[in-house]
């Protein structure tokens, strides 16, 4: 089961980080053109998530590896859930269909990340 979370967590990892890296550094008139979500009046609360995601990431691996306050790797995990549970009816409702599968896979993996992170199911 250890090797299932390392997996899940790794992509985990590599989906936020990448992200949460483009919503921090992308110019604010190309994020709103790629994203339809984004208006200037969301463009901090856009930057402000893409930092969460970056530290959730981050907080993924990084705790777990070593071994300093290993909880935060289920507590990231479930952070990075309830975004999932914001971006899916905001997706939907954009009529953004195709990015519900992709979101609801996010979510899933997330939640055994942290379902199994918290229950040990890795030690």
């Amino acid at each position: 089961m250890n090797v299932a979370l390392w997996i899940a967590a790794g992509l985990l990892a590599v989906a936020f980080a990448g992200a949460g890296f483009m919503k921090l550094t992308t110019p604010a008139g190309k994020l709103m053109e790629q994203m339809r979500w984004v208006t200037p009046e969301r463009l901090t609360a856009v930057r402000v998530l893409g930092a969460l995601e970056l530290l959730g990431a981050i907080g993924l691996i990084l705790p777990i590896v070593t071994g300093i306050a290993p909880i935060l790797t289920p507590i990231a995990a479930t952070g990075l859930a309830i975004t999932q549970i914001g971006a899916i009816p905001l997706h939907a409702r954009l009529g953004e269909k195709q990015s519900v599968p992709v979101n609801a896979l996010l979510l899933l993996l997330a939640v055994f990340v942290a379902v199994g992170r918290f229950a040990g199911w890795g030690a």
